[in-house]
């Protein structure tokens, strides 16, 4: 295969996968099935042919509304198809046509999902993060077998990082209801951090923690409040302040903790602590 025909393969399939992400998108938060019913418009009910299933054409071809009752098709779906499908182009990129950017492609895509759900439906649906545990485990097995194990944690480090994440992100929460009188941290946060951990390992786990309460506390007072509070002003009442999701922060701050993890950790312990 050379380089040009894996880099278009590496698109198509990542394109494909991103088709089948908006199905679990859609349907897990509402604990529906992905395989049964095939997918159907939600307006009419008609189901919808081969042909206008194709990722990103499809959508084209249609003008982005329903071939029978010619109700709008979010453009949410082909945007997504097109983001997965460049995420497994990259990876081949840079990575080549190897394991290693298999393990890169599927693993930005489970977090984009996971980013996904939780800021549309508030909740992190198992089948990501069961799938995501599973996968990142025994790509750690494969990627030791393989020699290729970096930028990931080693098979050990991989073990230890799902117990670590999931486990710090347990107790920021219980800290957090403690202090806040109430549920400050959801078990689909523990489950997520469970598979950052497998995949990062204890150390960069630790980091995406804090990048991702970073990331969050920007957005709020930069977005989430601002808009608050003119919103609260226009209606002339008190501030009402929404439900952030915190797996929308987290999920970017494990691909950052991912990439540049190491690298940011080797300079706090040799430019900060002088270690």
């Amino acid at each position: 295969m050379t380089e040009t025909t894996a880099r278009i393969f590496a698109f198509v399939l990542g394109a494909v996968v991103g088709s089948f992400l908006n199905v679990c998108v859609s349907r897990w938060p509402q604990d529906q099935s992905v395989i049964s019913p095939p997918s159907r418009c939600p307006g009419c009910g008609r189901p919808i042919r081969w042909h206008e299933n194709v990722p990103i054409l499809g959508w084209l071809r249609l003008r982005g509304r329903c071939a029978g009752c010619r109700e709008p098709i979010s453009a949410m779906y082909p945007l997504v198809e097109l983001v997965v499908g460049l995420i497994w182009l990259a990876a081949v990129l840079h990575y080549g046509p190897t394991f290693t950017a298999l393990r890169v492609a599927i693993v930005a895509t489970v977090l984009l999902g996971i980013a996904l759900t939780d800021a549309m439906h508030y909740v992190i649906p198992d089948g990501f993060t069961v799938f995501g545990f599973i996968w990142g485990v025994a790509a750690a097995f494969i990627g030791a077998a393989l020699n290729e194990t970096l930028p990931f944690a080693g098979l050990y480090d991989s073990l230890i990082g799902a117990c670590v994440g999931a486990g710090a992100i347990a107790i920021a929460g219980w800290l957090g209801e403690v202090a806040l009188k109430k549920e400050a941290m959801g078990f689909g946060d523990v489950t997520l951090m469970a598979v950052v951990g497998a995949a990062l390992g204890p150390q960069r786990s630790l980091l995406t923690v804090f990048l991702g309460a970073a990331l969050g506390a920007v957005s709020f007072l930069l977005l989430v409040y601002p808009i608050a509070w003119l919103q609260s002003r226009r209606k002339r009442e008190a501030v009402d302040l929404p439900l952030v999701p915190f797996g929308v922060f987290l999920a970017p701050a494990a691909m950052i903790a991912l990439f540049f993890g190491q690298a940011m950790i080797d300079w706090y312990r040799q430019d900060i602590m002088g270690l």
